[in-house]
């Protein structure tokens, strides 16, 4: 009976184990990498504006802009740009955070 219990024991462990390495390798997988990054977040002409730049120089960047309530403006960045992204009227609340996502 202890052998039945420790064999099941052991199984069960190393599925457990190979579930969660092919979990992480999935996941790190689907990570993004993380060129976009926000560089002040401003006011003109009753316009909330986002200074964005793209630090991967080989590659464009894509985003999403998180404003709460509202739907979440996306778009892309060329290779190595630095760009004033308008996303919403002063009305609106001022955005959250900038999210990069997969292109």
């Amino acid at each position: 009976m202890r052998k039945i219990m420790a064999i099941a024991l052991t199984v069960v462990t190393c599925g457990a184990s190979l579930t969660l390495a092919t979990a992480s390798n999935a996941a790190a997988a689907e990570r993004t990498p993380r060129c976009v990054k926000v560089q002040k977040y401003f006011d003109k002409d009753r316009q909330h504006y986002v200074k964005l730049t793209n630090l991967c120089t080989k590659r464009p960047a894509c985003f999403t802009i998180a404003i709460p309530h509202y739907k979440d403006p996306h778009g892309r960045l060329a290779k190595g740009v630095t760009k004033d992204v308008r996303y919403a009227p002063a009305s609106w609340p001022r955005a959250v955070y900038v999210k990069n996502t997969p292109c």
